[in-house]
């Protein structure tokens, strides 16, 4: 069995000539940058990277989502951005004749990938739609939820854009499109075909629109942004910008683990280490030395900030692939948090 790690690369704003980004979390939270992104993303342009910026949101289309990132001082086209809708759309016009009638359950976003297909949008069952197809949709009417599902019940395909279960409000967080994924799901006893992260088609579709041979994806979400790079079989950076904590990484599953870590985006200009544990399971790396007794993950040394998460992630997925369990970080405060 491969033991548990993180990879060494050059800094990967020139290692891998299509770095991946997602949004939310990474990029921007919200209406607002994260501190250091603008800077670090126009150095990494300097150094070669090809950018892409992709999200699960199917709600926006590529060109509101470049105009945000233009207000916040990056600068990109609506062709450097790839949505869930659009790999969604790209899985529906796989599945049937262009033009045909497709029941739209998802908001602008999805309603113009559909198009771009040559697909038509609708949300009269009488259409006699082909498939129906699913994204975010904050406006949208229950009884339009009812007719697709009914479709779905009575043997219409089904095509989710994702099922992520929460997505990021101005004023919080609130229910995503997997609720209602969930919902239909239960009435109708279908699984949807799902397009976005984790499922591979949202990367294949990036990597196909973009291009690139030696792709990145960066994220902060374990289940969905490095769960997909996984299952596409990419590479992968985690940021911690974004909602992953202490918690959450040292439970991470092999599927789930990063090739790279970093602190924020900063760690695309920066040679990524290798780290990983001795025979004894313990991990020193960059002053810190981390391991697990009696089931508790502790840390001693001092050195940098990033170095602290590297050395405690790999020590705990040391421990949790030789014991089925996570380490107890109850009693741990990471730096600088």
């Amino acid at each position: 069995m491969e033991l548990p790690g993180l990879r060494a690369s050059l800094a990967p704003a020139s290692a891998y000539d299509l770095v991946m980004l997602d949004l939310d979390g990474v990029v921007y939270t919200g209406p607002v940058a994260v501190p250091g992104a603008q800077a670090h993303l126009t150095a990494a342009r300097s150094a070669g990277a090809h950018h892409a910026f992709i999200t699960n949101n199917a709600s926006r289309t590529p060109g509101a989502i470049a105009d945000h990132l233009g207000d916040l001082g990056i600068a990109t086209g609506s062709d450097e951005v790839v949505t869930s809708a659009q790999a969604a759309a790209r899985l529906a016009g796989q599945r049937v004749p262009s033009g045909s009638p497709v029941f739209l359950l998802g908001a602008e976003g999805l309603q113009q990938a559909l198009e771009a297909e040559g697909l038509v949008p609708v949300q009269d069952p009488a259409a006699d739609p082909a498939l129906v197809v699913s994204g975010y949709a904050p406006q949208i009417r229950w009884s339009t939820i009812m007719r697709g599902a009914m479709l779905v019940r009575d043997g219409v395909g089904w095509i989710a854009a994702n099922t992520d279960s929460t997505v990021p409000l101005a004023d919080g967080i609130g229910p995503g499109h997997g609720v209602l994924v969930d919902m239909v799901r239960r009435f109708a006893d279908v699984e949807p075909v799902v397009a976005g992260k984790p499922e591979p088609p949202l990367l294949a579709e990036t990597i196909r629109r973009v291009g690139g041979s030696r792709p990145l994806m960066v994220g902060d979400r374990l289940d969905t942004d490095i769960a997909g790079a996984h299952r596409s079989g990419v590479a992968s950076l985690l940021v911690l910008t974004g909602v992953t904590g202490l918690a959450d990484l040292v439970a991470a599953a092999p599927t789930e683990r990063p090739d790279h870590l970093a602190l924020d985006l900063r760690g695309l200009l920066e040679d990524q280490p290798a780290v990983s544990a001795a025979p004894d399971g313990t991990v020193e790396h960059g002053g810190w030395a981390a391991d697990v007794v009696d089931g508790a993950l502790r840390v001693r040394g001092a050195g940098d900030d990033q170095d602290w998460w590297r050395a405690v992630a790999v020590a705990a997925w040391t421990h949790l692939d030789a014991t089925g369990m996570p380490a107890r970080v109850t009693d741990l405060t990471p730096p600088g948090r």
